[in-house]
């Protein structure tokens, strides 16, 4: 076959060349016009053509070139003009391969129930840094300053100074009331900004304070060094522990069942005077005793009660005037409960055989 020969049989073969990808499309461009493809080789022999003959079959040659890049140019235009609408719906990162749908991590859905159950009567949720100090983790919630929490053994301090208690002390939080703190100071702050000017305000607080707090323990199933929190307070005018007790009979029947009861038991803490534990009645036997509830038919969820008048003063409200209730429960705790897991440590190991179980809730 001559070289005309070759060039007229590719010149019919431009036309009919297709490229679905542009892989595809840099096959057919290295297979004719790379250095070593098809064309490239038949200008190589053109060099070798005696002079007479060069106009003949250099003309041809040229036309077979420019068909070929222009043909591979129409190509690249159609790919990119294809490849232009992919880009507007869809992710060309994305692979090929199925991707798995993720499923909501239990404790976000017991701590949303938790939310969504007490918005209902006016509670909304407020914030606060999980890295604080002393004086809005301890110090304004009536801890004494040689309490046992300060110690190091119980709570992870970033920075300590020597001595027992130090303003400037800044830990990780041990509870979610430093937000409570903070809270009530901000709304001591409007409270007196209003009487002195004469503008209205909110006379009333009602915050749920949802977070991750930490504790130096020791990992097990029962205990873990970070957990998760959710706080409720009232400050108001004439507040009482029945309102208290109230609005815990209300959370447990919308949490665990219409059946539900609760008992409060006289307890201690720094922060409420007076104090309760708060047990609901198990559900698994419905009262009457079993291995869950160790025979008793109650199980403990929370502490509560009211807000020591000495809280109320450190934060700069007047104890004469308002009183309220606060109340603390643990997420895992209330996931425990609901869901019957036996092993604190599987809400963070991130096991996906753990995690698929609550794809339905």
């Amino acid at each position: 076959m001559t070289i005309l020969d070759r060039i007229a049989a590719l010149q019919q073969q431009v036309a009919e060349l297709k490229a679905a990808n542009q892989e595809e499309l840099e096959n057919l461009r290295i297979k004719y016009l790379s250095k070593k493809g098809e064309i490239s080789q038949l200008y190589d022999e053109f060099r070798a053509v005696p002079k007479e003959e060069k106009a003949a079959i250099g003309a041809p040659l040229n036309v077979l070139r420019q068909s070929m890049e222009a043909h591979l140019n129409e190509l690249r235009e159609h790919l990119a003009a294809a490849g232009s609408s992919i880009v507007a719906g869809e992710d060309l990162t994305r692979t090929p391969d199925p991707i798995e749908l993720g499923t909501r991590h239990p404790l976000s859905l017991v701590r949303e129930e938790i939310v969504d159950i007490f918005s209902r009567i006016g509670f909304t949720v407020a914030d606060g840094p999980e890295v604080e100090d002393d004086r809005h983790v301890f110090g304004m919630l009536n801890f004494a300053p040689e309490h046992p929490a300060r110690d190091m053994q119980d709570t992870f301090f970033v920075e300590k100074e020597e001595g027992i208690q130090k303003p400037t002390d800044i830990l990780l939080r041990t509870h979610t009331s430093s937000v409570q703190t903070r809270v009530m100071t901000e709304f001591a702050r409007r409270l007196k900004e209003a009487d002195a000017t004469g503008k209205e305000c909110e006379r009333s607080l009602r915050v749920l304070c949802p977070g991750r707090v930490y504790r130096n323990e020791a990992i097990s199933a029962r205990a873990h060094c970070f957990f998760h929190q959710v706080e409720g307070l009232y400050i108001d005018k004439n507040v009482s522990f029945a309102d208290l007790r109230q609005a815990l009979l209300y959370f447990a029947k919308e949490m665990f069942g219409a059946g539900t009861q609760i008992r409060l038991r006289p307890s201690y803490f720094p922060f409420t005077e007076p104090s309760a534990e708060m047990d609901i009645s198990c559900d698994l036997c419905g009262g009457k005793g079993c291995a869950f509830c160790k025979g008793t038919g109650w199980v403990e969820i929370l502490g509560c009660g009211m807000v020591d008048p000495n809280v109320l003063e450190s934060c700069g409200i007047d104890s004469t005037v308002y009183t309220g209730y606060a109340f603390g429960m643990g997420v895992e705790r209330i996931a425990n409960l609901k869901y019957r897991v036996k092993d604190l440590r599987l809400f963070s190991e991130n096991d996906v055989r753990f995690l698929r179980q609550f794809e339905s809730c």
